[in-house]
């Protein structure tokens, strides 16, 4: 008794809050129940009649055949139409049906028909084509900053040196005191430029990060701001975190390095924390500051970096989340799944 109960009970929870529209239709097409997810998809009400689908109502019969397709054929395991709803409007609707209840004496019958959205099926599949064209994009935008980064480094970067060689050969040849003085001048605009160039390709593309990984690339990231930023205390925690795939690794050093920036110039921090971590199968990241946070509510200038850290993590099919509060600092927490479970 208490088993039929039971089953009584989650056959009605289950009718009552399935995403699915479930009517049960009579054989001339009036409602007998139907559940609020038919109701709020089509706007029809018990009792009332289900009208023709866009394909019954054009298709051709041959007398005595019923208009509806669904009842003629009794049992219709997937039909694809246009429904006309209560509002007036044309839904899509992926349909089957099925012969519930057949009395011999009478000749009544009763279907069971099942409504499926096809809306959420089209936002599904735009949500799966726009998360493969940022994919696609990320990846041809990473793919031209390796190669400018290349292109600065082995090409511009190498032309400078090879002029500062010759610099310091005619130097060697040079007596006189004005000349030499101006020709120490141009060398020091030339290691200027020297360090820009190289300062530009790390920024483009770190060479650090197709050599050694990610690990030594966050430490030389680190180490590089610091220099350049000396109040803002950099902390490292590390562990059990190897080669990751490329895709993970130049995304999470791009996370990395834009959360440094907001550091910097949003946040006013004097401290930040980063760790990166192996654990389950999953790659984890936080970084966190203390500096003086924001409303998550209200993003102005940071929502956009923000919003493309978590595109990149989208695309890598992880986690990212995002806490802040005034004058309480900002954390970052990434969880990132590994393929199988296995760093490289």
């Amino acid at each position: 008794m208490n088993e039929k109960f039971n089953d009584n009970k989650y056959s009605h929870q289950i009718f009552q809050h399935i995403q699915d529209g479930i009517i049960v239709m009579n054989d001339e097409r009036f409602i007998v129940l139907m559940n609020p997810a038919a109701e709020n998809l089509t706007g029809w009400k018990q009792n009332a009649k289900v009208p023709y689908c866009t394909f019954c109502e054009h298709r051709k019969v041959s007398d005595g055949e019923n208009k509806c397709y669904l009842i003629q054929n009794d049992e219709v395991p997937y039909f694809l139409s246009e429904m006309p709803t209560y509002h007036g409007n044309q839904i899509k609707v992926e349909m089957s049906t099925a012969l519930m209840f057949n009395d011999e004496r009478s000749g009544k019958k009763e279907y069971l028909l099942v409504l499926r959205d096809q809306k959420l099926k089209e936002k599904e599949e735009e949500a799966r084509i726009a998360k493969l064209i940022l994919k696609q994009v990320i990846d041809a935008q990473e793919n031209e900053h390796k190669r400018l980064a290349q292109e600065l480094h082995d090409g511009i970067g190498q032309s400078l040196y090879t002029i500062s060689l010759a610099l310091q050969s005619i130097e060697s040849r040079v007596e006189d005191t004005k000349l030499l003085d101006y020709m120490n001048d141009v060398r020091t605009e030339l290691d200027h430029a020297m360090n820009d160039i190289k300062s530009y390709s790390q920024r483009l593309r770190p060479q650090s990060l197709d050599r050694l990984g990610l690990v030594a690339s966050v430490q030389s990231l680190a180490t590089s701001f610091h220099t350049v930023h000396p109040t803002l205390k950099i902390n490292l925690e590390i562990n059990q975190v190897n080669r990751l795939p490329s895709l993970v690794e130049i995304n999470v050093y791009r996370i990395i390095q834009e959360a440094l920036h907001n550091a910097i110039k949003y946040s006013l921090a004097n401290s930040l924390w980063i760790r990166m971590e192996v654990e389950n199968e999953y790659f984890l990241l936080s970084v966190e500051d203390n500096g003086v946070g924001f409303d998550t509510g209200n993003l102005t200038n940071e929502g956009l970096g923000l919003r493309h850290m978590e595109e990149r993590i989208e695309q890598l099919d992880g986690e990212f989340f995002l806490r802040s509060q005034l004058n309480r600092g900002t954390r970052i927490y990434v969880k990132i799944p590994l393929k199988d479970g296995v760093q490289q």
